[in-house]
């Protein structure tokens, strides 16, 4: 103790002197690291420039509260048993010599800070960069674009993710080691930890990959319509371990992404509404050919069904024969989650122009045949007389 903090705080008890001690470790802390933080918010509005808006003051505010808090924890636990030792309670070699303190700082101490600064630059700029990507594709209006920015959104917050949990480990670990704490105890059991959870968890860890690549590769996405293992739906969630469907029906169905075998996107880029249209034998293939290209001409003119189809109607001809009709199949190119619509407003019209030509519609014909009635007709005759005598008995 110095000859003036003797002659101050001489005399003072332990349980008062050591909160005291605490107290001006704390204060002194607290003063440098308010310093740090406004050096730092400096640094980024000179770099930045001015931003007045709630977003800009976010990204300044941000960093400056993280240096606050780092470096007043730095300092803090560097000053609590010099200061403690100053109000003139014995902490033995608890603590940084006062000697040394200011090398501390200067060393490890800037370094600690360099590498928290450096992680926050990191993912800073890796945030930026996927904001700026999906900023660039949020006002899309084609619908290239729009599968875009779902796309990008999607392995735009993947990246994100990645990027902080593996430079916050990273950043953790160096400060540990300027710490002088030895991390590869930690580092030894978390490679067992890991190895453990890997024979554990293959399912999981098979489900996150398929996953990742289920989205990078653009596979399907959440609005679209699928089938997956037979079993088809909207899909309404697709996160890297499952993707989920709802059928018509409202019943949801989860898969989890390493037990898909089979994926069928019924909507992606296009889609196309089939017909298998079934005529009467005795009509005329070309005449029919001709009413049904007639009625896809007629949709091209509706200004409520033409933005939904992409090309003109396409006739293939006669497709097969049936027991009771020829079937002529067709399809109408339209835009993806469209064909539904297109296909009934097709079906009601084409039933008219049908019905307009006297063209015939075949559906199931039953006709009975009964064998002799001889023996039937004989046998209710007998029933008849034989009830007509017990009446005039009675």
């Amino acid at each position: 103790m110095t000859p003036l903090a003797s002659q101050i705080f001489e005399g003072l008890p332990p349980w008062t002197a050591v909160p005291l001690g605490l107290g001006l470790a704390f204060v002194v802390a607290y003063a440098i690291a308010e310093l740090a933080a406004r050096a730092v918010r400096f640094a980024l509005t000179r770099v930045l420039g001015s931003q007045q808006d709630a977003a800009g003051l976010t990204s300044l505010l941000r960093p400056a509260r993280l240096v606050r808090i780092v470096v007043f924890v730095i300092v803090g636990a560097a000053l609590a048993a010099p200061a403690i030792g100053l109000v003139g309670v014995e902490t033995g070699n608890v603590g940084l010599a006062p000697e040394g303190l200011l090398n501390w700082l200067v060393v490890s101490g800037l370094r600690i800070l360099l590498i928290g600064l450096l992680a926050y630059v990191i993912i800073r700029i890796v945030g930026l960069v996927v904001a700026r990507l999906e900023e660039g594709m949020r006002d899309a209006t084609t619908l290239d674009m729009l599968e875009r920015a779902k796309r990008a959104r999607t392995i735009g917050n993947l990246l994100r993710n990645v990027v902080v949990v593996i430079v916050s480990v990273v950043a953790v670990l160096m400060v540990l080691a300027q710490l002088d704490i030895n991390i590869m105890p930690a580092l030894a059991a978390a490679g067992v930890v890991s190895l453990a959870i890997g024979f554990g968890a293959q399912t999981l860890v098979k489900d996150i990959i398929a996953g990742f690549f289920l989205i990078l590769e653009n596979q399907v996405r959440v609005g679209d319509v699928a089938a997956i293992n037979g079993t088809g739906g909207v899909v309404e969630a697709l996160t890297l371990r499952t993707i989920v469907l709802r059928d018509l029906a409202g019943t949801v169905h989860v898969f989890p992404n390493g037990s898909i075998n089979t994926l069928s996107n019924m909507t992606k880029d296009f889609s196309y509404a089939v017909f298998d249209i079934g005529v009467a034998y005795k009509e005329d293939p070309d005449a029919v050919i001709r009413v049904i290209k007639e009625v896809g001409e007629e949709l091209l003119q509706d200004l409520a069904v033409a933005p939904k189809i992409l090309a003109p109607i396409e006739v293939f001809g006669i497709d097969a024969f049936g027991p009771s009709e020829i079937l002529i199949k067709a399809r109408i190119k339209t835009l993806p989650l469209r064909q539904w619509d297109v296909a009934r407003e097709f079906r009601r019209r084409l039933k008219k122009a049908f019905d307009a030509q006297g063209i015939e519609i075949p559906f199931p014909q039953r006709t009975l045949h009964f064998g002799d009635a001889t023996r039937l007709l004989t046998e209710l005759q007998r029933q008849t007389r034989k009830s007509a005598v017990d009446t005039e008995q009675g």
